[in-house]
């Protein structure tokens, strides 16, 4: 069954196309993967999709359970259950880890007695400290910090569609194996479409779809055997 479904997506900065009618669904309680060579708009897809107001939406819809989230305001996006993990996320100094998280939370689901105990709970999992939460907003994290953190966001808000551009990027390959069996715990809430140009992170995941991207389109779409294929033969050949 689908959940997000992208149809016909054109998209444009300052007047230069970067989306050129993109395809793409994502099903639910699944993994797509969206590789690519560099330039080729992945990037500019996930902030399309969530809204990013630097991008113009020329035409094409996405639509999550049956809404067009195109039309909607960021946190309008974010309340029907969209979410965007960065690759890198901004540093805001003075504004507290647990009091952002309890913003966010409190503002898409309402206010919750037991929050710190999930919170607390969640970071366990992720390896994080208890004063991790008395920290500035990814000021002084290191890089493995700031991709923990955009995890312990997915797990606590669930939302229905997350967005991982590329948060596995620089990552050691404990980290990386670390990524893929968190993302794969969380397909009982979380759908993904993950944004890689690590194909180490495909050792520990199984996409049911991966999808590769080029000039702002999607040129080629199969299933799990596709990475071996890029793997063998590199992006110029199979395209």
């Amino acid at each position: 069954m689908e959940i997000l479904n992208i149809n016909g997506l054109e998209a444009d900065v300052k007047g230069k196309k970067v989306l050129n009618g993109i395809n793409l669904s994502i099903r639910e309680k699944d993994i797509h993967i969206l590789m690519g060579p560099n330039g080729s708009g992945k990037s500019s897809l996930a902030n399309v999709l969530m809204g990013n107001p630097k991008y113009n939406v020329t035409a094409g819809s996405a639509i999550l359970n049956g809404e067009d989230i195109l039309k909607l305001k960021v946190n309008e996006r974010a309340k029907k259950g969209i979410f965007l993990a960065f690759q890198e996320p901004v540093e805001i100094p003075g504004v507290n880890v647990m009091n952002f998280l309890t913003t966010v939370y409190t503002n898409l689901n309402g206010r919750n007695a037991e929050l710190r105990k999930e919170i607390e709970r969640d970071m366990k999992e992720l390896n994080l400290p208890e004063n991790f939460l008395k920290r500035s907003l990814n000021e002084g994290f290191s890089g493995g910090e700031k991709k923990r953190f955009e995890l312990l966001q997915v797990m606590l808000l669930k939302p229905k569609v997350a967005i991982l551009d590329e948060i596995d990027s620089g990552m050691d390959i404990d980290s990386v194996k670390f990524l893929g069996e968190t993302t794969k715990h969380l397909l009982n809430t979380t759908s993904f479409l993950m944004i890689t140009h690590n194909d180490h992170v495909l050792d520990y995941v199984k996409p049911g779809l991966v999808s590769v991207m080029k000039h702002g389109k999607i040129v080629k779409t199969g299933d799990h055997s596709l990475i071996k294929e890029i793997r063998e033969k590199g992006y110029n050949e199979i395209l």
